[in-house]
C-alpha cells in the first residue's frame, strides 16, 4: 500500500468518525484532496486509491494536471479551483475546472459565466465568506451575502452551489465550532432561498471535526494526504 493510499484511508476514517459523533452519515461529507504543488504522479496514486475530487490553488498548475489526465483518458474526476482568482485567469478556470470556490465579487462571477464554454454544464461556484474578518484574506462579509447571491443566481454560465470559508486558525475546539456555526447558519438560510445550494466547503486538517459537527458538506485536506508541500519545487508558472 502506498503512503498516499494509507493517508487517504486514515483521513476517510477520521471524517467518518467525526460525522458519527454528531449523528451524521459520512456520505454527507465530501473529501476534497488538495493537490496544489503536488505532481500528477501523486494525484494518480490518489485516483488509484479511489479519490475523485481534487482542489488546486494555482490556475496554470491545475490546468496542466487537468489536461494531463484528460489526455490519459481518465474520466470521472472533479477539479475544484480553491485559490484567489485574478480577472486575467478567469477564462482558464471557466474553460477547465468544474468548480470555483472563491467567488467574492460580481465581476468575477460575470466573467466566469460569460467565459464558460457552451458545451459544458454551468460552472459550479461557491461564494467565499471572510468569516474571521481578516484583512489578508479574500471573501465578503455575511452582510453582503444576500446581494451577491442574488446577482450570481441569475447568471446563465454558473450555478450557485453554496459557500466557502477559510477561518482564522484557532486551537480551541469550541472557538472553531463557534466560527463554523456562523457559516452553517448562513448556509442553511441560503439553501432555503436557492434550490441549487447544497455545499458548504469548510474545514481543513486542524478544524475538520468542528466544521463537520457544525454542518460542513465538504472538507479540504492536503498535507494529511500528500505530505508536506514543497513550494520551491512547484512548476514555474503564474498563479
Amino acid at each position: 500500500m502506498s503512503e498516499i493510499t494509507h493517508n487517504l484511508a486514515q483521513v476517510r476514517e477520521k471524517i467518518a468518525a467525526a460525522a458519527e459523533r454528531c449523528g451524521r452519515a459520512s456520505e454527507e461529507v465530501t473529501l476534497l484532496a488538495v493537490s496544489k504543488t503536488k505532481p500528477a504522479s501523486a494525484v494518480a496514486e490518489a485516483i488509484e486509491a479511489g479519490q475523485r475530487a481534487f482542489g488546486e490553488n494555482y490556475v496554470q498548475e491545475g490546468v496542466e494536471k487537468i489536461r494531463h489526465f484528460q489526455d490519459a483518458g481518465q474520466t470521472g474526476l472533479q477539479w475544484h479551483f480553491i485559490g484567489p482568482l485574478q480577472s486575467n485567469k478567469s477564462r482558464l478556470v471557466a474553460e477547465h475546472f468544474d468548480w470555483c470556490h472563491t467567488v467574492d465579487r460580481l465581476r468575477i462571477a460575470t466573467r466566469l459565466s460569460e467565459q464558460r464554454p457552451a458545451h459544458l454544464p454551468p460552472l459550479n461556484v461557491l461564494i467565499q465568506v471572510n468569516i474571521s474578518d481578516e484583512q489578508s484574506k479574500s471573501g465578503i462579509t455575511l452582510s453582503e451575502l444576500d446581494t451577491l447571491a442574488a446577482e450570481i443566481a441569475v447568471l446563465p454560465g454558473v450555478r450557485l452551489r453554496g459557500l466557502m470559508a477559510i477561518p482564522a486558525p484557532e486551537t480551541a475546539y469550541d472557538r472553531q465550532f463557534a466560527v463554523a456555526h456562523q457559516m452553517a447558519v448562513a448556509f442553511r438560510a441560503l439553501k432555503q432561498q436557492y434550490p441549487s445550494v447544497d455545499t458548504l466547503s469548510l474545514g481543513m486538517t486542524d478544524d475538520m471535526d468542528a466544521a463537520i459537527a457544525a454542518g460542513s458538506t465538504m472538507v479540504r485536506i492536503g498535507t494529511a494526504i500528500f505530505g508536506a508541500r514543497d513550494y520551491a519545487a512547484r512548476p514555474n508558472v503564474n498563479s
